[in-house]
């Protein structure tokens, strides 16, 4: 039998009985727009519970529909919430369940970063970390079958991140997914401000944000840095906060959702 981490937040950051979380990503997705004319390399998708960040996060994943067949592994990185973590950490599981199933681990991909100084190895890490699950139930009813590199990214500055999204870039078969949302806890309005700076800062490349601005700006930072490399295009597909979706306007937490496009020519 296969080593597999269980699912740590279904029935809290989203529905545990498989039936109803099909209907929710279902439904998420049917009233995201999803208009882009070119396949995404690369997305940021916020990670709160479906309730608050589920439509900016359906924003991102409904760009993908034209390209389902063609998206066959999913590099997908997230912040540490509950275990600190020197560097990036891969799970010594070899697959992660959900309440819709189960997506294998991609042993090959894994293969070629497994000795970088920067990777460790930690189920712990990963056991309860909902950063990069919350995802996964969007990538299972979106594409077809794909198998899944999962990143913990802790302390790790943006050109170790950038290192490992290089060695696994490949062509249109690989996606790479960083998981983040945006300022934390402040009121509505100085939040929006903060937040649209934030997403100005995203759509220069600019790979300098911190922690405040974003939870996930150590594997954001990465991203933007060899997206910048790479000369790939920068979008925003939605912006808002809790205040808009269901929480009170006292303390919002932000979202944010892009698809980077690689140009016409690119190293």
């Amino acid at each position: 039998m296969i080593a597999t981490r269980p699912p740590a937040v279904a029935g809290m950051f989203y529905p545990g009985d498989p039936a109803a979380l099909t209907a929710t990503v279902d439904a998420l997705l049917g009233e995201a727009s999803g208009a882009t004319d070119r396949q995404p390399k690369a997305l940021i998708v916020p990670h709160a519970g479906y309730i608050y960040s589920g439509s900016t996060a359906a924003a991102a994943y409904a760009t993908l529909a034209p390209w389902a067949t063609t998206i066959r592994r999913v590099v997908l990185l997230g912040p540490t919430h509950r275990v600190a973590v020197e560097g990036i950490a891969l799970p010594e599981a070899e697959a992660f369940a959900t309440p819709l199933g189960t997506v294998r681990l991609d042993a090959q991909a894994i293969t070629v970063i497994a000795d970088l100084p920067q990777i460790v190895f930690s189920d712990k890490v990963h056991a309860f970390e909902h950063s990069l699950e919350v995802h996964l139930p969007f990538l299972q009813r979106v594409l077809g079958p794909f198998t899944l590199v999962p990143l913990a990214v802790g302390q790790a500055g943006p050109e170790a991140v950038a290192e490992v999204l290089d060695l696994l870039w490949d062509g249109p078969e690989t996606l790479i997914v960083v998981s983040s949302d945006l300022s934390h806890f402040l009121p509505y309005g100085t939040a929006q401000q903060v937040d649209s700076n934030t997403c100005r800062h995203i759509l220069q490349l600019d790979s300098h944000l911190n922690p405040e601005q974003a939870c996930g700006a150590y594997p954001i930072n990465g991203l933007l840095l060899a997206a910048r490399r790479r000369g790939l295009k920068p979008e925003l597909l939605g912006l808002c906060n809790s205040g808009d979706t269901a929480g009170d306007k006292s303390r919002v937490v932000g979202y944010a959702a892009f698809a980077f496009t690689e140009g016409e020519h690119h190293a």
